[in-house]
Formats: structure tokens, sequence, C-alpha cells
């Protein structure tokens, strides 16, 4: 977000940034519905907080009967603990200092308190049961990767291993909606100048984002097709095109032209890509200027040094 003393005072630079040479950053934790792709609800706070610390303010949002779907960053034993307490499961990849085996463990509860206040880690439970699911990636060309995953739903009659892999194999559309909220909507960064104007901001890009949500939601039913075929990419862009024919119509005409875009969503679909790699890789290059080392005030730089 813009280096402006009110933003620097409640979102600190990220690490390793020197005043005056980088940006307030803050983070954000959702939770995504994995039947809509909508963002139900969201914490966002400084940086420095972790993953767990914004999620367990969203715990009371989650309803009996949820499935809790994440990665390894929330596999912490109380906040499983406290979503088995609202009959909430999890299904999580297994945190990397866990060595347990496949099937049911008991964890016992931790004397430390992950940040808990004492009454709320005093109501949770001495230990719990956790099922432990472990299976290997083999996709051609792909190096054979080992995944072990944690998770509340111990009947493996009714939940067998290879539908919670199937559950756990569509975490990466997570990764996905953060990305059309960040990347497509142009969220990754943020324009006002102060904390309150960040919060407005941050609401706006996210109802804009549901919005659209709602509309691919639509299409996909009207026309019996994959919601998770519809792009949203292309919906944004198809949005930004039909705009102009929307103003001084009747409603008449406004209703067909709105038919019309819901057929043309459902026309243009991505295609099925299972197994997909999606590497964290960009491939435009920076520019080759100097980093900024020092506030813009006193830095100075050399023109034999500027293209270096």
């Amino acid at each position: 977000m813009p280096d402006t003393d009110e933003n620097r005072a409640v979102y600190p630079y990220a690490g390793g940034q020197q005043e005056g040479c980088g940006f307030p950053t803050g983070k954000l934790v959702g939770l995504f519905s994995l039947a809509t792709g909508h963002l139900q609800r969201f914490a966002f706070d400084s940086w420095k907080n972790h993953d767990i610390t914004l999620l367990r303010r969203l715990i009371d949002w989650l309803k009996e009967g949820d499935i809790m779907l994440g990665d390894r960053g929330f596999c912490g034993w109380g906040v499983i603990a406290a979503l088995k307490r609202r009959n909430v499961d999890v299904v999580l990849r297994l945190h990397q200092n866990r060595k347990d085996k496949n099937g049911v463990s008991i964890w016992e509860k931790p004397q430390r308190k992950e940040g808990w206040e004492e009454g709320s880690w005093a109501e949770l439970p001495d230990a719990m049961e956790v099922r432990v699911i472990t299976y290997k990636v083999e996709i051609p060309g792909f190096r054979t990767t080992q995944i072990t995953l944690a998770t509340t739903l111990l009947d493996t009659e009714k939940y067998p291993d290879q539908e919670i892999v199937k559950l756990y194999n569509r975490r990466w559309q997570i990764e996905l909606n953060f990305r059309d909220i960040k990347t497509t909507l142009g969220l990754d960064v943020l324009r006002t100048e102060s904390p309150g104007m960040i919060e407005k901001e941050i609401y706006m890009q996210v109802i804009a984002y549901n919005m659209v949500r709602g509309l691919m939601l639509e299409s996909a039913q009207q026309h019996n097709k994959s919601i998770y075929r519809v792009s949203f990419k292309g919906t944004v862009d198809t949005l930004r095109q039909w705009t102009v024919l929307f103003g001084h119509t009747d409603e008449k005409t406004i209703k067909a032209r709105y038919e019309d875009i819901l057929l043309a969503l459902a026309c243009d679909l991505v295609p099925e890509r299972p197994n997909r790699s999606e590497p964290r890789a960009v491939k435009r290059r920076p520019k080759v200027y100097q980093l900024l080392t020092r506030p813009r005030g006193e830095m100075v730089v050399s023109s034999s040094r500027r293209y270096k």
C-alpha cells in the first residue's frame, strides 16, 4: 500500500525493507466456498500476524457440518480443536514438524498456548483424534511427491482415503481465487493513503469479486456448465466490453442483453486441465534499475550504474 505515515503506523514494512525504501504491507486470510468460489469472510491485518491468528477471527463464521480445507500453515492443534468443538471438520496438509504414521493418532494438548487467551485455551480438550493419510503424486514428467494429510473425518467407510485425497487436490482452487482478487482485480497493490480508506478499498474489491462470481455461477447453472470451467478473467473482460451496451436502454433490452452475457460466458470455457503445472514464477523481467536502498531524496544513482 502507499508509503504514508498513516499506513506505516498500522501496517509496517515487510521484512528486510529500510525506512523510506519499502511499502506498508498487509495480510489477508479468507474463507472461500469451494462450491461457488465466493469469499464468505476474511480477516485483514499487518503481515506480522500469523495465518492462524487471522483464521481464529473467522472460526465463529464456520457452521456445524462444514469442512475446512487448507494448507499446512493452518495445521495447528488449537485451531483444529476449536473447530472440532463447533463440529467443523478439517482436511489439512500435515505440518512439516509432525511425523505421524497413517491411521488414527491421538494428539495431546501442547503446553504452548499458540497466542490463545488463558480461558479459551483451558476450554479445549486434553486430546483429540486425528486421522493421517499419506499418498504419492505420480504424474508423468513430474517428480514423485509424497503428501501427508491430517483430517478429523475419522470414518474410513463414509470418507475413504481416495475421496479425502480428491478433496485436498482441489485446494489449489483457493490459490486461484486469491489470484483472481490480487492480479485480475488489482488488489495486490492498494492505492489509498490511510488505514480507513485501505479497509474500504479492500471491501469494495471483495464485493466486486463476489459479484463477478455470482454472474459466473448464474451462467453455469442456467446453461448446465461446471462453475470451474467459467473463466473469471474472461467474465471480467466480457463485462468491460459489454458495459457500453447497457446505457440509455429500456428494461426489456437490458434483460435480453443480460441473457446474452450469460450465454457468452457459458460458451467461452477454459479447458479441463487436471494435474496442470502451476509454478510460482513470472515471465516478464523487471526493469534493470538499481533497488532503492535509501529514501528517494537521499539516493544518488550514477548514470554508469543505472543500467548495470
